[in-house]
């Protein structure tokens, strides 16, 4: 029976351009909508990184349980197909200079987790077969093209000698053997990212994970409804009475009434090139697969692809905005595509006659405190949310963490987001977007170059 309390979301976040990791796969059919009335002991809302990782570590913990997952589209043209594909196991702190953590202690500590997740995802590759062109360990480059950038770098490498962390400095010539552009000085390369096909990956693990759970695409959830034992999971032409549920939905958890005013949504603008022809290969140069993050955390980053991925071409990303409504427009689509075909034309001026095929936007979730919410929301209602910008490492491990909790295990990943404090609370909405755009615009000024 139901009893008081339930959760409406009251919109969905509305994404511009197509997810083009997804678009370069071709298309495939999705799974059916949820209809009529099902039951299940857990249901999982959200099929990205973290929904698909709740999933498999509960198949992990209680192999004959009955789950299901449920996403508002199709999985793999969310923003698990929108982001740029690196998995990182170091210190990515996007509010800082040089992205190191407030201290050593707390970097060695995320590396353990984030690595946790990587082996986590190693490990879903080897069970399910994903094609290992979908998860390459090729390290990853902070890239600098000015002297600032420069000395941002050599500032990180002095912190990961000190957390003896593996690293190497490429000068200008090895950057541009790696990249076939002359635009960098210098670069930082660390060994332990996983360079990943975002959708490819989701998809191979969505294939898997069908043959134990019951997956349901273009279902958005409307309703949570609390009852006697457990919850209703209500849907536009269905139902899923369930024992547990985790929302695995990102910044969408606001939309259900969580962390209200606590949530920065923040969306990152991309585009990728058609595929480059032999011609323009041979112009191009340079290694066939690489991944460069900006050594100025609000620079650019840039990556490039082959075959194996979905077509020999490079990616830019840039341009952040914070959206507290969760949609971006048409004219920052254009405007945002504008800024990254100029970046795209600095570091590739002999490829200016090279098409950009797809653009789109992706959205990250942080809050002020870089805490995420992962754990218990409230009876048998858990959540596997906010990525704080390290969206493939750490939605792995909040769908880790959830799922462990949901079932009461105890690990390292459960007692390290139960000791994370609330999401601080932000300034008033109005308030709130103009000062965060406004510190964003002047980063990214700053970080022109990058």
């Amino acid at each position: 029976m139901p009893r008081p309390g339930s959760f409406r979301a009251v919109r969905l976040p509305r994404l511009a351009g197509p997810a083009a990791w997804d678009s370069i796969l071709g298309p495939r059919p999705a799974a059916p909508p949820l209809e009529g009335t099902r039951r299940a002991d857990f249901v999982v809302i959200g099929g990205g990184f973290a929904g698909l990782s709740a999933a498999r570590r509960l198949l992990q913990l209680a192999p004959e349980a009955k789950i299901a997952v449920l996403d508002a589209g199709q999985i793999g043209q969310g923003s698990a197909g929108r982001n740029s594909g690196f998995m990182i196991d170091l210190p990515h702190e996007l509010t800082s200079e040089d992205y190191a953590g407030a201290d050593t202690g707390s970097d060695r500590t995320l590396i353990a987790l984030n690595r946790q997740a990587i082996a986590f995802a190693a490990e879903a590759v080897q069970e399910y077969a994903i094609p290992a062109s979908y998860f390459r360990r090729d390290g990853k480059v902070n890239g600098a093209a000015s002297r600032h950038a420069d000395a941002q770098n050599t500032a990180y490498a002095k912190h990961l000698a000190l957390i003896q962390e593996r690293y190497e400095v490429l000068d200008a010539k090895a950057m541009r053997d790696l990249t076939g552009s002359a635009y960098y000085r210098s670069g930082l390369y660390t060994p332990g990212t996983v360079m990943i096909q975002p959708a490819g990956y989701i998809r191979s693990l969505l294939v898997g994970l069908s043959r134990r759970a019951a997956i349901h695409e273009n279902t958005p959830v409307t309703d949570l409804v609390r009852c006697d034992h457990g919850w209703q999971v209500v849907t536009p032409q269905g139902r899923i009475d369930a024992g547990t549920v985790i929302l695995a939905n990102n910044g969408h958890l606001e939309s259900f009434g969580f962390a209200r005013r606590r949530l920065m949504h923040i969306f990152l603008f991309a585009c990728m090139t058609e595929e480059l022809s032999p011609e323009a290969l041979r112009r191009t140069g340079g290694a066939d697969c690489w991944g460069i993050t900006p050594s100025d955390p609000m620079g650019t980053t840039m990556r490039r692809i082959s075959t194996a991925q979905g077509g020999n071409r490079i990616i830019t990303r840039t341009m952040a905005k914070f959206l507290p409504h969760m949609v971006t427009s048409g004219c920052q689509m254009r405007r945002a595509m504008t800024m990254m075909r100029a970046k795209f034309d600095a570091r590739y001026p002999q490829l200016a006659d090279v098409r950009m095929e797809f653009g789109w936007s992706g959205h990250l979730c942080l809050t002020q405190n870089n805490s995420s919410v992962a754990g218990r929301l409230d009876e048998d209602l858990f959540a596997a949310c906010v990525c704080n910008g390290l969206g493939t490492t750490r939605s792995t491990l909040t769908g880790i963490a959830a799922a462990e909790a949901a079932l009461g295990h105890d690990s390292a990943i459960t007692r390290f987001f139960a000791a994370q404090h609330l999401p601080a609370r932000l300034p008033p909405a109005p308030l709130a977007q103009l000062g965060a755009n406004l510190f964003i615009r002047w980063k990214e000024w700053r970080a022109r170059k990058e």
